[in-house]
């Protein structure tokens, strides 16, 4: 059985920063990139950050480069989500998922049920 758990959400402040983290287990964390993924209020679900299978490539939305920072520890089938400098914008759902190891792009195989982060004032 496939689960993906996040942790680490909660209120954050605007400027502040937090470290998401997502457990997983039941498929072959180490031959899947990972990816987080979030959907904020009355927005449609968008992508965040992706990286590669050995943590060595990453890949972020405009919206949070320079501000995220994507890792993971494949020995703990963790990956982890950085996040500095939040701003309003950043307050969603983040979900921890897996791409799919074969496209199209924007497939997910497996995706945990979120944790809710609330940036405010």
């Amino acid at each position: 059985q496939v689960e993906l758990k996040e942790s680490g959400g909660g209120l954050a402040q605007i400027g502040g920063s937090l470290r998401l983290s997502c457990v997983a287990s039941g498929f072959p964390f180490s031959s899947y990139d990972m990816a987080w993924l979030r959907k904020a209020p009355g927005l449609e679900q968008e992508f965040v950050a992706r990286v590669g299978k050995n943590g060595d490539n990453t890949l972020y939305a405009d919206s949070v480069r320079g501000r995220a920072t994507i890792s993971r520890d494949n020995s703990k089938n963790m990956v982890y989500l950085q996040v500095n400098n939040l701003l309003v914008d950043d307050t969603a759902v983040y979900y921890c998922a897996a791409p799919a190891l074969r496209g199209p792009k924007g497939r997910y195989d497996y995706w945990g049920k979120g944790t809710l982060v609330t940036v405010s004032s």
